[in-house]
């Protein structure tokens, strides 16, 4: 990867793969709001945005060069922003999502002008395994079946050399991350729009730790759920809280600065037109 003065893209935008014989077209769309939802000092010198008329414009010029079976989008916009799209941008066969974490059962076929577009997302922390098979005749896509399926992983066989490395990896920490901090009295989670459990725990802890009268946690809406009677160790903790800019700060707030954040996130939430 290597920024292209002249496209603009600091990845390369599309690869095509060979899958039992045809020609998939599989396209990278980065996260559109980066520089709202993670402190701009990070990526001060990339644009970025949704930019739909420059995402139908590349799907056109794989359409008519690649003459690929199928496209589809991996997609880090959020369920909505994916559904908005899906009906504007046409020649687009399937987007798999990311983002927002939403497990989704079923694909969500949705019409455009051209054609129609499955909208599908698999949840977060390997819960699911979105399966996706496409029927393809005649150089198009025909038909699909899709199956969200629940990832049981105390079932699964874990592959040996993955393990043995995840193993050497936790070994120095072990003791620390077995830490026993309480026992969950209800079901911890993250999830949903509002504040889950979890989220009320991380919320409360900062209020006592420092000792102030309100507190804010992004809602990452991620992690994995602790269960009622289950003890909650550090590794749950660092689990829930484990970010690139995990600093926590009290500090002085008026009232209308209090009150122009929580516009501001609600309007990111439930604005009428997904892409704002």
């Amino acid at each position: 990867p290597a920024y292209d003065e002249d496209s603009g893209h600091a990845f390369k935008p599309y690869t095509i793969k060979e899958l039992n014989g045809h020609r998939v077209a599989v396209i990278g769309q980065a996260f559109p709001y980066t520089p709202i939802a993670n402190p701009q000092r990070f990526i001060p010198d990339w644009t970025f945005g949704i930019r739909e008329t420059e995402i139908q414009e590349l799907v056109d010029q794989i359409r008519s060069t690649e003459k690929p079976a199928a496209v589809i989008l991996l997609s880090h916009n959020g369920m909505d922003v994916d559904l908005k799209m899906a009906s504007q941008v046409t020649g687009i066969d399937a987007i798999f999502g990311g983002h927002t974490h939403d497990g989704v059962p079923q694909a969500i076929e949705v019409k455009n002008a051209q054609g129609m577009t499955l909208v599908t997302n698999a949840g977060s922390n390997g819960k699911f395994l979105g399966v996706m098979d496409l029927e393809i005749q005649g150089g198009k896509v025909t038909g699909y079946n899709y199956k969200l399926l629940p990832i049981f992983s105390a079932m699964l066989k874990a592959d040996p050399q993955m393990q043995q490395y995840i193993d050497n990896m936790r070994k120095p920490f072990l003791e620390q991350l077995q830490q026993p901090l309480g026992t969950a009295g209800s079901l911890l989670y993250r999830r949903g729009n509002f504040n889950g459990t979890f989220d009320q725990v991380i919320c409360d802890a900062l209020c006592a730790v420092k000792d102030c009268q309100i507190s804010l946690s992004p809602g990452f809406r991620w992690g994995t759920s602790v269960l009622a009677g289950q003890s909650i160790t550090m590794e749950h903790v660092l689990d829930q809280t484990c970010i690139t800019y995990p600093e926590t700060y009290a500090r002085e707030m008026s009232g209308a600065q209090i009150k122009a954040i929580l516009e501001d996130v609600a309007d990111n939430l439930f604005n009428p037109d997904p892409y704002y």
